[in-house]
This record gives C-alpha cells, structure tokens and sequence, in this order.
C-alpha cells in the first residue's frame, strides 16, 4: 500500500462524527468567499491594470480561484471529492496568507491574517482526514452500483 493509500485509510477509520459539522462550516465559508470575490471585480481589475504584462495571468488566477472556491466549497461542503476540493483551493489560501494586505485589496475577502491561517489549516487537516461518515463520498463508498447486464 502506497503512502496515500495509507494516509486516506487512516483518515476514514479516525474520524468522529462532529468533524463534519466543521468541514461543512468551512466549505460554506469558502463557496460565500467565492461569492464574495466574484462581487470584488473592482479589485481584480486593478491588479491587471497595474501591470498588463501579467494580465492574461491574473485573469486565469482570478478564474482559478473563483472556480476552486465555488465548486470547491460546494463539494467540501457535501463530502463529496472532499480531498480533492481541499487540494485545490490550497494554492489560493497560501496566496491570501501572503497578500491578505496587498495594497490591491484582491483578497480583502479575507478580513484577517488569522483566517486565512485558520482556514489554510482546516484544508489541510481535511486533506488529510477525508470527508467522514456525513458525506456523499461515504454514502457511495456504502452503496456501490449495481452492476446491470
């Protein structure tokens, strides 16, 4: 058994039931920040303006994080590819944590430098717990399909 293998095994056998209520808490946090960065276009298109030799690549980061904080959210918050989802929107809370008080204001969606280390965390704890027994993943993993010939 490979490492990851033995990381999402101990993952979903050490997992109390109360865990959910927090990865659900955290994956509705992170679908209304994304909400929130949508509304904050302003900020984004003072990123861009301030240097047009990146703004192909602030308009692909700005879509990158609104995609992984959306869905993202939506899934961590079901349990559904839950490590996944979790994987993802890493990237963007390493980046919060840098630029949380970027003169832009790109990630004023993020109040304080201690959430985003909070949440930063919570990601990484469910990246490595999983989604536990109150998650669609759970309930796939009890009810496979049938087969049908």
């Amino acid at each position: 058994m490979n490492m990851l293998q033995r990381v999402e095994n101990w993952g979903d056998t050490h997992h109390p039931k109360w865990l959910s209520a927090i990865r659900i808490l955290l994956g509705v946090f992170i679908l209304w920040v994304g909400i929130l960065f949508v509304q904050n276009r302003d900020a984004l298109t003072t990123l861009i303006n301030e240097n047009r030799a990146l703004a192909a690549l602030s308009f692909g980061i700005a879509h990158y994080i609104v995609f992984a904080h959306t869905v993202g959210g939506l899934f961590i918050a079901m349990g559904l590819f839950t490590r996944l989802a979790a994987l993802l929107n890493i990237p963007v809370l390493i980046g919060a944590v840098f630029f949380v008080h970027s003169p832009t204001g790109l990630f004023t969606v993020y109040p304080m430098m201690g959430l985003s280390i909070l949440v930063l965390f919570l990601l990484i704890f469910f990246l490595v717990e999983g989604s536990g027994p109150i998650s669609v993943d759970d309930y796939m993993r009890r009810h496979p399909e049938k087969k049908r010939s």
